[in-house]
């Protein structure tokens, strides 16, 4: 089959940094669907990887893990779909990615496409709506009781970037928070208001600041998509007494950072990975698969928009190359998706 791999990680302008390549046809065992690739999406983890590969692996490492496809065959054990399904998910990083003509992903972390979306609007939607739903509901405990959120709040760091898009629909539309969102740019601003953001401020200013001049003291929660270092101190100054923080993004200082800062409030700190269920076989990893499955719903009623902003031609080394250049420039916002067939 036909596939873009990884041999060395080496920087995007350079031609070999991804590659066309011919790999054996996989075969569905087990509790694996065969997935026909009809469209993916492209994250800041498939850039991570790719410059941590290593030189020459014997083997093209396969990225990507955003795709919506068409079951192709389903192993011995499956139970919930079929062939002809047409289904959306994130996969296993531990695995073998979705950049490829066929993909084998386990049952359990699976949803039905959404039926109103194209393959390419559905491909955008896993991986950042799972890291989202998990963070907020999971990870922070915030209520889907929109009543009981009627005066509570939540501080989205990042809020334009793909995460931050469907954190800001799920905090509004199913928890009913205020929610403010930063931003940096006219247009990014623009967009956290377009996904329901209530507020947006300027994560290169201080954010206490930024927080008084919107006539906000301090808020709940806080979804840090970005920035962990940059922003510690100021999320210790802006979150209330037994508020709750999440993490996504490691640390981008050598340096420890400073856990007492939050002792005071009484903070809850947590991490999210949406990897983590799937790689550790969980007892609760069929959780994916049905979150994904009510985000279908919520999208085919319009509770919830998909957040494609651009589109990078097939699935091809050259496309995929400028495809991870342009999330690696920091100048994106929403999500950026291929088409594989």
């Amino acid at each position: 089959m036909k596939a873009v791999g990884v041999y060395s990680s080496l920087p995007v302008t350079q031609e070999k940094a991804l590659q066309d390549v011919e790999l054996p046809q996989p075969a569905a065992q087990g509790r694996d669907l065969l997935v026909r690739v009809k469209a993916v999406s492209v994250n800041p983890v498939d850039t991570k990887i790719r410059m941590t590969v290593g030189n020459n692996v014997p083997q093209a490492r396969v990225l990507g893990w955003d795709c919506a496809g068409v079951v192709e065959a389903v192993g011995e054990q499956c139970t919930l779909f079929q062939p002809g399904d047409e289904v959306y998910y994130a996969g296993d990083v531990t695995r073998a990615g979705c950049n490829s003509e066929l993909h084998l992903v386990d049952e359990r972390i699976v949803g039905s496409k959404p039926s109103t979306l194209t393959f390419e609007q559905a491909a955008a939607m896993p991986l950042t709506t799972i890291t989202a739903w998990e963070a907020l509901f999971d990870r922070m405990s915030i209520s889907r009781d929109k009543a009981a959120n009627k005066q509570r709040s939540i501080l989205i760091i990042g809020g334009a970037g793909g995460v931050g898009s469907i954190a800001i629909q799920l905090a509004k539309q199913l928890a009913g928070l205020c929610v403010i969102a930063t931003a940096s740019r006219p247009e990014t601003a623009q967009w956290c208001l377009e996904m329901g953001a209530d507020k947006v401020i300027n994560h290169h200013n201080l954010l206490l600041d930024e927080l008084k001049a919107q006539g906000e003291s301090g808020v709940d929660y806080i979804f840090c998509t970005a920035g962990t270092a940059q922003h510690w101190h100021s999320m210790a100054d802006v979150i209330n007494p037994q508020g709750r923080i999440c993490l996504i993004v490691d640390s981008e200082s050598n340096q420890p950072l400073n856990i007492n800062l939050f002792k005071a409030k009484s903070v809850t700190i947590a991490w999210e990975f949406m990897f983590t269920r799937a790689r550790f076989q969980t007892a609760d990893m069929a959780a994916q698969g049905d979150l994904l499955n009510e985000t279908a719903e919520l999208l085919d009623t319009s509770v919830l928009r998909h957040t494609v902003t651009e589109h990078g031609g097939a699935l091809t080394a050259a496309n995929l190359r400028q495809a991870h250049a342009r999330l690696e420039s920091g100048k994106m916002h929403g999500k950026l998706v291929l088409s594989a067939s």
